[in-house]
């Protein structure tokens, strides 16, 4: 017989998520097979990557190795490992270099200097070269290197300031001189913004190591961002995507003839922005007949077959448990899909698709001891900006069957990072955390949001800072105008980008939210320009608009300048070695609150960078939020 619910009040039911259950639980970056059906993928384990190898042969699983941790450093990382020809190429964190070792038995042994930072190895059809992505004191480049690493590795392609994404053409097609492709693009465009598709013919003369004859932009310019070319595995077309319509659609381009023809048409996208190297949101089947996408509307992910010949599309029936999936890639004989899935109600999961045999699951991220309806469930939600604009979101419910309450549940209004970035229907435990303790949660994704369209992220292009947080207000009044929240316990958090519009929210609007929570928040964009990488240097010409002509607009949009409007309460979380967003950013509104007197409390992570990877700080910043809550939304 099922328990009576026990009436207590909202944010303190007892929960089955625990903090040290979410600073445990490992996630997934990558998957990819290797030509005999190994499937390899990189989980990450209390900030430490490691790879997974499970044989064909349908035994468990096992680590790679156990000494080097795997994590490639260009930008903020991504294309961290290649597998092929039995082989796995991948990037070591601590030195930066490019290592080999056989998925069967043996050591890893490195296969260039420990100079700069590599990415994104990509195998040569005859598994006797690897491209790579290169950065080295601020200048970045494609490079060659032999996969012995007998020789020292050669650049092969310089002049852009940015390269992502480079492909082999498969051998099949080559004759005396294959292709090569990549993706390039310059300041102070994001890869969003702008970015060139190139292909290069490599010069047959040259064979130690190879070298590019001729080179051209086939698509893409500085106001259409191209995504993830990929061969064919005939090697007869290459296919990208592009959103030169407005949203992120699959183009193929014929070798052949040089046309290009457009795949998909449906208003929702089939890319991604290029925040990280490795990136995938489609790919061939073997037999070069069709194509298969996932297709993101609206934050929900599904999967596709699209038929090359004559363009028609089918869903393909992957469990509705899966709202979100991403990296796919097709097993070599076409009979298997592997993706990192998961949803509302389930944790991360790395997946097997087939049509024969549907789902069979390889890999979790968590023990999943707690069944299904312990989770609340995701929703889609609209409303209207403060300028009757639509907006969007996800909405997650207070949900816990143990326990009941009655009014109304306060709010947690959750801004993502980026700020061109999105909150998507994956399994979210921050809004499971904060749901079963009886809070409802919404995740905005505000104007500058990708996921719906160019024109929708575009909308922020000078108002970062202002549709942010109006769109963030607005959410949470339409919430309590229907009366699913209470509007006395209203909650802002954020990180990063998403914490500069905690901060800009809690100045431009006090005593509308009754505490906020900011990990690692901008808080001095002139600092911020002056003092992050080299990947979002110029991020601001965009979002705010150049330096020195807009310098009111900096100034207007710094939350330190502006520090004594902020009279709400405020935990502030920041890595001590963020390189992103500097610890002086943190430190700053802190000692403004100190002198003013506002209640605050300040948690600085040593050995922590941009987004917290330990356990024990993962555990700590949880256990520390609930207090904080409590303290001051709870109990005040």
């Amino acid at each position: 017989m099922r328990e009576k619910a026990i009436s207590r009040q909202y944010g303190l039911w007892d929960s089955p998520v625990s903090p040290t259950g979410l600073g445990r639980g490992i996630t997934f970056s990558d998957v990819a097979w290797d030509q005999d059906g190994t499937l390899v993928w990189r989980e990450v384990r209390s900030g430490r990557g490691v790879l997974m190898v499970q044989k064909p042969d349908g035994q468990a699983g096992r680590d790679l190795n156990s000494d080097l941790a795997v994590r490639a450093g260009v930008g903020y990382g991504g294309g961290d490992f290649a597998v092929g020809h039995g082989m796995v190429y991948f990037v070591e964190a601590e030195t930066g270099r490019l290592y080999r070792q056989t998925l069967e038995h043996g050591k890893a042994r490195p296969i260039t200097p420990a100079f700069g930072n590599f990415a994104a190895p990509a195998i040569s059809p005859d598994g006797n070269w690897l491209l790579f992505v290169h950065s080295y004191e601020g200048e970045d480049s494609l490079g060659i290197v032999d996969s012995e690493g007998r020789n020292w590795p050669q650049r092969l392609v310089s002049g852009n300031d940015f390269y992502m994404q480079p492909a082999w053409q498969p051998r099949q097609a080559q004759s005396k001189a294959g292709h090569i492709a990549w993706i390039a693009w310059d300041h102070p465009n994001m890869p969003w913004d702008g970015t060139s598709l190139y292909l290069a013919e490599l010069d047959p003369g040259a064979s130690d190591p190879p070298r590019i004859g001729k080179a051209h932009s086939i698509a893409g310019d500085e106001r259409t961002s191209i995504f993830q070319p990929e061969f064919s595995p005939d090697g007869r077309r290459l296919a990208y995507v592009s959103d030169a319509s407005g949203w992120w659609q699959i183009y193929l381009y014929d070798l052949r003839n040089g046309e290009h023809r457009r795949l998909t048409e449906a208003p929702a996208d089939h890319g991604l922005p290029a925040w990280v190297q490795g990136m995938r949101s489609y790919a061939f089947s073997p037999d070069c007949e069709s194509i298969y996408s996932l297709r993101n509307d609206k934050g929900f992910a599904s999967l596709w077959r699209i038929d090359l010949e004559d363009g028609t599309e089918e869903r393909l029936p992957v469990d509705e448990e899966y709202t979100w999936m991403e990296q796919i890639a097709v097993s070599p004989d076409g009979a298997r899909i592997a993706l990192l899935a998961s949803g509302s109600k389930t944790p991360p999961r790395v997946i097997n698709f087939g049509a024969s045999e549907g789902v069979h699951i390889r890999q979790r991220a968590t023990s999943e001891q707690l069944a299904p309806s312990q989770y609340a469930t995701t929703q889609p939600i609209i409303w209207q900006g403060m300028d009757g604009k639509t907006v969007h979101g996800l909405f997650s419910p207070p949900h816990n069957p143990g326990f009941s309450s009655t009014g109304r549940p306060p709010l947690v209004v959750h801004i993502h990072g980026g700020p061109t970035s999105q909150r998507r229907a994956a399994y979210n435990p921050q809004a499971q955390f904060f749901a079963s303790r009886g809070y409802a949660y919404l995740e905005v994704n505000h104007r500058g949001s990708t996921g719906y369209g160019r024109e929708y992220w575009e909308a922020l292009n000078g108002n970062w800072g202002i549709y942010d947080v109006q769109d963030a207000v607005s959410g949470a009044r339409h919430l309590v105008d229907r009366g699913e929240v209470d509007g006395d316990r209203l909650v802002i958090m954020g990180g990063s980008a998403g914490g500069f519009t905690v901060l800009q929210a809690l100045e431009d609007y006090p005593g509308f939210f009754r505490a906020g929570v900011c990990l690692y928040g901008v808080a001095n964009q002139f600092t911020l320009v002056a003092e992050t990488h080299k990947f979002e240097a110029r991020y601001s010409d965009s979002l705010l608009g150049p330096l020195p002509e807009a310098a009111e607009v900096y100034r207007a949009r710094s939350p330190i300048f502006h520090a004594d409007k902020i009279r709400d309460p405020i935990a502030v979380f920041q890595g001590e070695d963020d390189k992103v967003v500097p610890r002086d950013q943190s430190d700053e509104i802190v000692a403004s609150l100190k002198e003013r007197g506002v209640p605050y409390e300040y948690h600085l992570y040593p050995g922590e960078g941009h987004g917290f990877r330990k356990t024990e700080t993962i555990e700590d910043f949880y256990e520390a939020v609930e207090r904080f809550l409590k303290k001051y939304v709870i109990f005040a």
